[in-house]
Order: structure tokens, then sequence, then C-alpha cells
């Protein structure tokens, strides 16, 4: 039974059609040939990896800022914040968090508070690693107030394979960190804003798991740190 858990893992509710529509699929390929149902087979498995929804142990102490998203961080920098959150045009610090087509795609709240603005933005579909992304694709954007009065820009971006960003969170609604709050098919980025004076707590090339990786904290006085690849 530990064997068979260890194998299985939970599935989004979203990820459930897609995975039954590759599996019809599939039966149909094997009347074609063994080969391409195989291939089949390959790619229901992909799918359903691909949905999958496990369980994260997210810190709770307030001031941490937690990732939204599995990846990589590819980029840190100043940043202006959408313009459509109306925030004006000071940068502020951009973590992002690349999603590859094999990373979890559910995302999850970076810190507790309540979702001040949510708003959605048509756009294009250039790869999601690239900076001029944030920008230019499709994208859904949440400020987030948190008890102490911090506002933190969570934004959802599209990539060149994902067509379909999800979000369940509304305002006013409010949030744990780590809680569930959108998915994104099939590969895309995460953005998060820190205040003026938020300092990553993270390097790029460094690897972020949804609810778990501590992107920043807000309480601590402490410089950025340094990275060493190796």
């Amino acid at each position: 039974m530990r064997a068979l858990k260890s194998v299985l893992f939970p599935i989004h509710p979203e990820g459930y059609r897609f995975i039954g529509i590759f599996a019809f699929l599939t039966l149909l390929l094997f009347f074609v040939s063994d080969f391409l149902g195989w291939a089949g087979v390959i790619l229901t498995l992909w799918c359903a990896w691909f949905f999958r929804d496990p369980a994260r142990v997210t810190p709770q102490r307030k001031g941490l800022v937690i990732s939204p998203a599995d990846g990589v961080v590819n980029m840190i920098a100043e940043a202006v914040p959408p313009p459509e959150l109306g925030l004006g045009d000071e940068a502020l610090p951009r973590i992002s968090v690349f999603m590859n087509v094999f990373n979890c795609h559910v995302n999850r709240m970076p810190v507790g508070g309540k979702v001040i603005k949510s708003l959605y933005r048509t756009g294009q579909f250039l790869s999601a690693d690239l900076d001029k992304a944030s920008d230019a694709n499709e994208r859904q954007s949440l400020l987030v107030e948190t008890d102490g009065g911090k506002q933190i820009v969570v934004v959802q971006i599209a990539g060149l394979v994902a067509r379909r960003i999800l979000c369940f969170a509304h305002e006013e609604q409010e949030f744990h960190a780590g809680e569930r709050f959108g998915l994104i098919r099939f590969g895309s980025r995460c953005d998060v804003y820190l205040p003026k004076d938020g300092v990553p707590r993270v390097a790029v090339g460094q690897s972020a798991i949804a609810g778990e990786t501590v992107l920043a904290d807000l309480k601590s006085k402490e410089k950025e740190r340094e990275s060493l690849t190796g």
C-alpha cells in the first residue's frame, strides 16, 4: 500500500476533462497502430502528471512571501507593476518564476491577506521566460493586502504554450499564504511584486516550490543574499 501511495498523486479537478480526452484519443490510436497507441499512453500519463496537485506545507509567519508557482526563478529585477492595478509608475522589486510543461501548474497565494483588486488583461502569447512577456502577454493580476497593510502583487502570465489562465480568487476574498488561487495551462510564469523596501531571498536559477519556497521576508533587515552555482 505504501508503494502504491508513492506513485499516486492527487489531480486538480480542472485536469479530469483533459485526461479523459487524452485517454479516449489513445484508445482510438491503438486501432491505428500499437506504436501510436503507446505514444498516446505516454502523453496521457504526462497530462495526468501536469495536472497533479500535491499537498504543500506552507510557513505562516507574518512577513514571509511564498512562491506562488513551481518552477525556476528566471528573473529578479525592478519593474513597474501592471498599469491596470493603478499603483503608479514607481518600479518595485519583482521576482519571476517560470513554469515549464513538466512543473505543477497549480498557483498558491504568496501571502495571507485580502484580494483588493483582481484584473484580467488580454495579450500575446510570447515565451513566458522573456522579460517583455510581463507587459505583452495575457495576464491576470491580483493586488493583495496583508493584515499588516503591506501590498503584494501576484501576476499569472500566459506563455507560448499556455492559452488559458484560471483564477479562482475574487475581490474582497481573504486567503491564507499557500492557499490555491489559480491554475495556468500549459506552460507559463508568475510574477510577484514586493513593496519598495522588499528584499528577495532567492537567486536567479534557483528552483521554487509553490506554497513552500520563501521568496522574501518583509520583516527581515538582512541584505540581499549572494548565491553560488555549483
